[in-house]
């Protein structure tokens, strides 16, 4: 009898074999708009420089030194998340000015005459249109490419030019231009939230072309309209950004399996 009401027990009205699993919480696949943030940092490079006087009768020019500090930048941005792997935006950027130095030697009738020394400031206003494939995600870290097309505003300032030999100093009037810019992305991608996403992404811009004003000597003397112009400008550029999803969704609780027990 005392074996019986043990056996009977177990099976007592209320009682269960094994627990009953806690609910599981999942976030479902979702799509909508979001706004971004960015800063970074710039690595700046020219492919060459030239001037109308460089194409003087007997007269050549050799390129020493060309090239760019880096210089910060920070963009906003709105885009639409369509599904899990693709996403599109449209961000507004200002690159703030970056230092140029140059150097090039001046030769005529195969003599050299002197050298030309150049500053310059330059910075960029950059509209850009980017589609970017998420390949997937691992541990809430998702790896993702992209390119992007636009358009970029290169602002050439404090233009100066220094011909040492001559004792020569003449300067350019601040301007800029618009030119067609395309990029190149690489990142990852980290979930914080379902609504929040840090990024931290690889980016090769082109830049297009700059020009300087007209370069006039120090007494205001230009002979001929003679504009510094700076060819085929490129960065690689380090950034961290940050997503907000504007309609995030709430995690929805699966219910358990039930079994028998």
């Amino acid at each position: 009898m005392i074996i019986a009401g043990a056996g009977g027990a177990a099976h007592l009205p209320g009682m269960t074999a094994a627990m009953t699993p806690l609910p599981v919480p999942v976030v479902p696949e979702f799509s909508g708009w979001y706004l971004r943030g960015d800063i970074g940092f710039s690595n700046q490079k020219v492919k060459s420089i030239d001037n109308v006087l460089d194409t003087t009768p007997g007269t050549s020019v050799a390129t020493v030194h060309s090239s760019f500090d880096g210089a910060p930048f920070f963009g906003l941005g709105v885009g639409y998340q369509f599904n899990s792997w693709l996403r599109a935006d449209v961000t507004g950027e200002y690159r703030s000015g970056a230092n140029y130095h140059g150097l090039q030697i001046i030769s005529f009738n195969g003599a050299v005459v002197g050298t030309d020394e150049y500053t310059a400031i330059k910075s960029e206003w950059l509209a850009m249109a980017n589609v970017y494939v998420d390949l997937g995600t691992w541990w809430s870290v998702t790896p993702f490419v992209g390119v992007g097309l636009g358009a970029s505003y290169n602002h050439i300032g404090s233009f100066v030019d220094v011909n040492t030999p001559n004792l020569g100093v003449a300067y350019a009037a601040d301007t800029g231009k618009w030119n067609f810019a395309w990029a190149l992305h690489a990142g990852l991608a980290y979930k914080v939230t379902p609504g929040f996403t840090v990024e931290l992404a690889y980016r090769y811009l082109d830049l297009g072309d700059a020009v300087s004003g007209d370069i006039v000597t120090y007494t205001g003397v230009s002979n001929v309209v003679n504009p510094q112009n700076f060819r085929d400008i490129t960065s690689h550029d380090i950034k961290l950004g940050v997503r907000w999803m504007l309609n995030a969704p709430e995690p929805v609780y699966a219910p358990p399996l039930m079994r028998k027990g």
